[in-house]
């Protein structure tokens, strides 16, 4: 983890529960997230601001 790093996510990393090694470890998770409307939509700012590696969504609308 980088200088830039450890200042973004100081308030992480001070979390007893989650701690430097817990922080580095969200740094290296994936989370997808299918559909962005209602639970969806809530969840993809926390996924972004909880520093997961990599995210993404995938949402489609469909008429029937």
């Amino acid at each position: 983890m980088n200088d830039d790093q450890l200042l973004r996510y100081s308030r992480h990393i001070l979390l007893d529960e989650l701690g430097i090694e817990g922080q580095e470890r969200l740094l290296g998770a994936h989370a997808l997230v299918i559909g962005a409307g209602g639970l969806g939509a809530a969840a993809l700012p926390y996924l972004t601001s909880a520093a997961s590696g990599a995210s993404a969504w995938s949402t489609t609308t469909t008429w029937t």
